[in-house]
């Protein structure tokens, strides 16, 4: 199991700070946010496999098959915080990021189109905009 570092509070917070808002999200919001849905998706996916890459806010390795210790990982996915974002809450489709080249994906196992997005950011995304639209 993946271990916690950032306050779930703090990181569903943040989520719904950037689904208000998208396009003015700064580091505050977007830091807390991809952390958050990052060590979200490596409890729900354990394993060594894939590193997934949010620089400059956060990686971590998730997916269950060959575990690597040193040097390149086998398989990487890396992308910035807002096509993260919008990818685990299901704003954008993984196909579509890779074709746009939003999203470098490599190595076996690294074709995460099947495991996103996320249920939990996906309801309160979906949540926070129903709200605000009221």
């Amino acid at each position: 199991m993946a271990s916690r570092r950032t306050d779930p509070e703090a990181g569903r917070r943040a989520l719904t700070s950037w689904a208000l808002d998208p396009t003015s999200a700064g580091r505050s919001v977007l830091a807390p946010a991809v952390r958050h849905t990052l060590e979200q998706f490596a409890e729900e996916f354990p394993g060594g496999a894939v590193e997934l890459r949010v620089p400059p806010y956060a990686a971590v390795q998730a997916i269950a098959g060959t575990r690597h210790t040193r040097g390149t990982p086998p398989a990487v996915v890396e992308t910035d915080a807002h096509t993260w974002l919008a990818l685990v809450s299901g704003e954008l489709d993984w196909s579509a990021a890779v074709a746009d080249g939003r999203v470098r994906a490599s190595g076996e196992r690294s074709d995460l189109d099947e495991l996103l997005p996320l249920p939990g950011p996906r309801r309160l995304v979906r949540t926070a905009r129903e709200q605000e639209e009221r």
